[in-house]
């Protein structure tokens, strides 16, 4: 199918777009990326687990080195364990090969990689490998023969799918441009003081039409005149049937092509598919699990053909919502129970053609008693939780918040240090976001369910605090520990008129509907109320007033919120 290329270059962000859906997306906005190349300092020895601590300098984070990565160390003759080859405040020349997640810091190596558009050097490797895409026997030969004939002596060669037919000069070209770099890196390290960063892909629209290019691309659209040409520079003969364009309309460009718009509603859980059913994805810290339900969809004769034709369209969707979401490690898929094994393996054989052309190499195993299919799928860099997730202050990203025995409000069950910002800051937020502001902070979070607005609900309620009382803390639970619990007061009662994007906007980074107020409410026992515009607010707050009456707690005067 045509595809399309966004690049925001200035927010180091891109995105492929397949029939104006996006299907995968680049991120470069952390402190590690992945390919980067440092000179760092062995912190500490770890023998029992044959592994090192590596002081790379941009963190408190130190990076994590197996002993299986360690690439030219391990050469050293003679030597029995990591204690042999490692000592602290060695220098070594390492690779981010893994983003930091949670707790954790990068993952590194010693077997450098530097990739062009046509090879990948292993100045540590041997011998030379060629992609398994490229089918053809008679170019298999040809392009072993010709990288046989230019591979460095003592380095290894990995032929790309994208040199697929290419000429011996523009191969060679590209190897000379490696060995540059490779030269560059071990100049740089032999007079640099560690820690120190020598190598990293700066061109953010190179590295894009690296990793993405394809053949299926027919339109390349970038956020500077200047990146035009460095496109063309770097597709030369390729880009005949090409589209290149500067995007100057006066919407942004991650907006004007609704790559916002698949941020936000991959952070959601629930994804619906075409025919009416949907899918449920849940990730977690060991693994992520997905459900597929069949819904509303009533379009097949029998219940056998709705639930195939239902698992087959989520296969297909599953497979997109994978690359999309940068999902790795474990996956659990619970399809719809299907009694023949015929049905079985047939989607078992759907779901594989799906999947085959994710660079991640997702490896599917067979369908488990329990009727589940478990797959693995390659990490590479930080997912979409944790790039644009934010866990929501008043229940920590769990999607719930606590109703106490004896009392009358919501309790927040996060802890809220770190999260809480001024009121002033958090408007800031919301109408000036910073492409700072896209990176994860590094822990997995899981988008606000307080966000969902897509209901046709007249109303919705949000318990939120005010930022006043988020930063002293949930005072009923430090009351709680007392001997002696006295009754709370009733809640101050705020409406506050909102659509459903700004909700799912608010819900998404975290932030209290009380800010729209032009007034925002200095109460620290605070209930906010979140309404459509040009309902009622008054008659919400009444209901809400009742309701607190019927529990217990004195009647209070609300006042209505206007958007501003």
């Amino acid at each position: 199918m045509p595809q399309q290329i966004v690049i925001a270059e200035q927010l180091r962000i891109a995105a492929v777009l397949t029939d104006e859906r996006v299907d995968e997306l680049v991120v470069a906005q952390g402190r590690y990326q992945i390919g980067d190349v440092y000179l760092g300092t062995i912190e500490n020895v770890l023998p029992g687990i044959d592994a090192a601590f590596v002081n790379i300098g941009e963190s408190e984070k130190n990076g994590f080195i197996h002993v299986t990565d360690l690439g030219p160390l391990r050469l050293k003759k003679g030597a029995a364990g990591i204690t042999e080859l490692l000592e602290p405040r060695q220098k070594v020349l390492v690779q981010v090969m893994k983003e930091p997640t949670g707790t954790k810091g990068p993952r590194l190596t010693g077997n450098l990689s530097l990739p062009g558009r046509f090879l990948v050097l292993q100045p540590h490797g041997q011998g030379v490998n060629i992609s398994r895409r490229i089918n053809g026997e008679n170019e298999r030969n040809r392009l072993r023969a010709l990288g046989v004939l230019i591979k460095p002596p003592g380095a290894g060669l990995l032929i790309r799918t994208e040199a697929e037919g290419v000429s011996e000069e523009l191969l060679i070209d590209d190897l000379e441009n490696l060995l540059r770099q490779w030269e560059g890196i071990q100049t740089a390290a032999e007079t640099a003081t560690p820690p120190v960063l020598l190598n990293r892909d700066e061109d953010f629209v190179h590295r894009v039409l690296r990793d993405l290019y394809t053949p299926e691309v027919v339109r390349v659209v970038v956020d500077s005149a200047e990146a035009v040409g460095r496109v063309q520079a770097f597709l030369g003969a390729d880009q005949a049937n090409l589209l290149v364009e500067h995007h100057n309309e006066a919407t942004e460009i991650l907006e004007h092509h609704r790559v916002n718009a698949a941020i936000r509603d991959a952070l959601k859980p629930r994804v619906d598919l075409p025919s009416g059913g949907y899918v449920i994805i849940e990730p977690t810290e060991a693994l992520t699990v997905i459900d597929v339900n069949s819904g509303s969809f009533t379009r097949s004769a029998n219940a056998r053909e709705t639930v195939l034709w239902t698992n087959c369209e989520a296969a297909v969707e599953i497979a997109r919502q994978l690359k999309l979401r940068n999902i790795g490690g474990v996956v659990i898929v619970d399809f719809i129970d299907m009694e023949s094994r015929r049905d079985q393996l047939q989607l078992l054989e759907h779901f594989t053609q799906a999947v085959r052309h994710d660079a991640a190499r997702p490896q599917i195993a067979q369908l488990t008693e329990l009727g589940l299919v478990e797959l693995t799928r390659k990490r590479q860099g930080q997912n979409i939780y944790e790039l644009f997730g934010r866990a929501c202050p008043s229940c920590g990203g769990l999607g719930h918040v606590a109703v106490l025995p004896g009392m009358d409000t919501l309790q927040p069950l996060a802890t809220l240090t770190g999260l809480v910002r001024s009121a002033a800051s958090a408007r800031s937020e919301v109408y000036a976001p910073t492409a700072s502001d896209a990176g994860g902070s590094g822990r997995r979070r899981r988008g606000g369910r307080g966000g969902r607005g897509g209901s046709d609900a007249p109303e919705s309620f949000a318990g939120y605090g005010s930022e006043a009382s988020l930063a002293e803390g949930p005072p009923s639970m430090a009351a709680a520990s007392e001997p002696s619990v006295s009754r709370r007061q009733d809640p101050d009662l705020v409406a506050v008129a909102m659509d459903a994007d700004q909700e799912l906007v608010y819900g998404w980074m975290g932030l209290s509907p009380a800010l729209l107020l032009e007034e925002p409410p200095t109460s620290d026992n605070l209930m906010v109320r979140v309404v459509r515009p040009g309902l009622d607010a008054e008659g919400v707050l009444e209901e809400a007033r009742q309701q607190l009456a019927v529990s217990g707690g004195r009647r209070r005067r609300g006042r209505g919120g206007r958007r501003p």
